[in-house]
């Protein structure tokens, strides 16, 4: 787990609209990330 404050790692995951999106190629200074943990799975 990061500290408040920590820069992220570089990551690349799928965009809601199937497009690749990377941390490293935004052009925003800043980003929001939304994790459904149980969102469409059995647990």
């Amino acid at each position: 787990m990061l500290s408040v404050g920590t820069q992220a790692p570089d990551f690349t995951l799928s965009g809601s609209h199937g497009a690749t999106v990377t941390l490293s190629e935004r052009t925003t200074p800043y980003a929001v990330l939304v994790f459904y943990p149980k969102n469409n799975t059995p647990g």
